[in-house]
């Protein structure tokens, strides 16, 4: 069982990965992959579309600006490959519309990588992972989890949920307490009526270093990263068959992790790491 957990937990980040002011920063880009750089043609623009209300990801800073870590890559990506590029900020529900109607090139929007979303455009390899982790009570100083070490352990979860669905499959002996929301799971480990909380990493990242949580957990353990119950990241969305930006984009993003930039940006946007 605990090999088949380390396997879970580490089999979709690359070999190697980055420390930095102790976060842990991972790679999802093989440095020893090759990927030719392919022409996207002389004096092409792309159009990138993007959502303004999802920070630190995307949002308006206090001049009026986006900003935001995928705005920052996609800046950066542009650059890389040379080519003149615009931000554009629509609704979130209305990207993936805009993009098949041609009125941009891809979208930088956290975009999940999903079944349903591949029917409709087509992605870049994936530049994030969504991990799931347990927060503890910072007061808290237990072994990281594993199933036989916190058998009999009260976690809260929100109902309904791949991550309590994941508890029952791999943590059968906790004390799993379903709650009806993530703010209710939230309070309940917050105010110490449990003893640990499972969850979408990065909201719990967000949540950590944010004042609703009044500073009173941590990560243990993690991150837990198995595409059955946690997907398969987030990538750049094109137009279904635009083979060529695709490419490109996939360039880009393995070059800008070779030099680093992807750690730059996520230590950036992300000061308590999710990984």
């Amino acid at each position: 069982m605990i090999g088949l957990l380390l396997a879970l937990l580490f089999g979709f980040l690359a070999p190697a990965a980055l420390a930095a002011d102790g976060v842990f920063i991972p790679r999802f880009f093989d440095p020893g992959r090759r990927i030719e750089r392919p022409e996207l043609g002389a004096g092409r623009t792309l159009r990138i579309l993007t959502d303004d209300d999802y920070p630190p990801f995307h949002f308006l800073a206090p001049d009026g600006q986006l900003a935001g870590f995928d705005v920052d890559l996609a800046r950066a990506i542009c650059e890389e490959l040379g080519v003149t590029c615009t931000v554009q900020a629509r609704r979130w529900d209305t990207l993936v519309d805009a993009l098949v109607e041609g009125q941009g090139d891809a979208v930088f929007a956290a975009l999940a990588v999903t079944e349903a979303a591949r029917r409709r455009v087509d992605f870049s390899l994936p530049y994030l992972r969504t991990p799931a982790r347990f927060v503890v009570n910072d007061q808290k100083r237990w072994a990281d989890p594993t199933p036989e070490s916190w058998a009999g352990r009260v976690v809260a979860v929100e109902a309904r949920t791949a991550h309590e669905a994941y508890l029952r499959a791999f943590f059968p002996a906790l004390d799993i307490r379903p709650f009806d929301t993530q703010a209710a799971a939230r309070s309940a480990i917050r105010s110490g009526a449990v003893d640990a909380l499972f969850g979408d990493g990065v909201g719990l990242a967000l949540w950590l270093n944010g004042a609703d949580s009044d500073r009173c957990c941590r990560f243990s353990g993690g991150p837990f990263t198995e595409s059955r119950w946690f997907g398969d990241g987030v990538g750049i969305a094109v137009r279904r068959g635009d083979a060529p930006l695709r490419r490109a984009l996939d360039w880009a993003l393995h070059r800008l992790a070779q030099k680093g930039l992807t750690a730059e940006l996520y230590l950036k946007y992300f000061p308590v790491g999710f990984y």
